[in-house]
């Protein structure tokens, strides 16, 4: 990826730029924005006692690395190494980590209006993947890789006790509207933001669904921020993503005085200024939940 990371597009267009890999007989995708370099595969040096998912650790140009076996990831059989193997070596939620893939084929440019959100039926035990892209007669299954990375090391999640360090907090009635399409970390966040004082949190799964709703609250509300306080949102999201959501509220005259927090795995120094160019007040990296906390503190109490 370092020697085309291509294309990387304007803020707010509601498009994305997908790595297209294969795993099994399924083909998949991965952000190009969390992809650092592909490479072709290193010695492995085994961990004892690591998790099942974990292949070992690499050398990567003096960094120790963990390696991902994406196969057992999803159940695929685990068959020989073969010559188109690569390892993905991917940077999000504030860590670096190399997910070994069958193949890598080709990078496509979409629009998250494209991603169909998976229905529960045949998300079955897990809530890995979290979009489906149709390609013609082929389908690209979108994953989520916070999910993989927090079931391998819950460390690297949203953790509850960090807000519980800020102390005893006042309960708020201040309504926050959230955009974030992983159930696990509507969840999350919920738990945490109650913990922190915030019960009157409305969440949606994607950031269509959310627009919508400021919309209609913007007709019928002569001033929004008798209704809404403060839009929380992620980036990677189906039909619109965060970075596009952000520059909507911001365009609408009833709505671009609402402080817009982007709370997302993307958020890097080399990332923020796509969020500084739609608008959003402030942004803050996953899983940084104590950051958060406080941000959500200085625009809204």
């Amino acid at each position: 990826m370092n020697e085309d990371k291509g294309i990387l597009l304007e803020s707010g267009t509601n498009e994305l730029e997908i790595v297209e890999f294969e795993v099994g007989r399924n083909k998949y995708g991965i952000n190009v924005i969390k992809v650092k370099e592909i490479i072709q595969p290193l010695p492995v040096t085994s961990i004892p006692h690591a998790h099942p998912f974990m292949e070992g650790i690499i050398q990567l140009r003096g960094e120790v690395l963990p390696v991902i076996d994406m196969k057992k990831v999803l159940g695929v059989e685990n068959g020989v190494q073969n010559k188109q193997d690569k390892y993905i070596v991917a940077e999000f939620n504030q860590l670096r980590v190399v997910f070994h893939v069958e193949n890598v084929t080709q990078i496509h440019r979409i629009s998250w209006e494209q991603i169909e959100k998976p229905t529960n039926m045949y998300q079955g035990g897990g809530s890995q993947v979290i979009g489906v892209i149709k390609k013609g007669e082929d389908m690209l299954l979108l994953l989520d890789f916070e999910s993989i990375m927090a079931e391998i090391n819950p460390e690297s999640g949203i953790q509850v006790e960090q807000v519980r360090k800020l102390g005893k907090r006042t309960r708020s009635e201040k309504k926050i509207v959230a955009a974030e399409d992983s159930p696990l970390l509507r969840k999350l966040l919920s738990d945490t933001l109650s913990e922190a004082g915030y019960d009157n949190v409305e969440f949606f799964e994607n950031g269509k669904d959310a627009y919508d709703f400021l919309e209609s609250l913007a007709v019928s509300k002569e001033n929004i921020e008798d209704a809404v306080n403060l839009v929380l949102t992620d980036i990677e999201m189906p039909q619109m993503d965060g970075h596009h959501l952000t520059k909507r509220i911001k365009e609408h005259p009833g709505l671009k005085k609402l402080p817009v927090i982007i709370f997302s795995s993307l958020i890097t120094d080399d990332l923020k200024h796509k969020g500084a160019r739609v608008g959003a007040e402030d942004q803050v990296s996953k899983p940084q939940i104590n950051e958060l906390v406080l941000k959500i503190d200085k625009y809204i109490l």
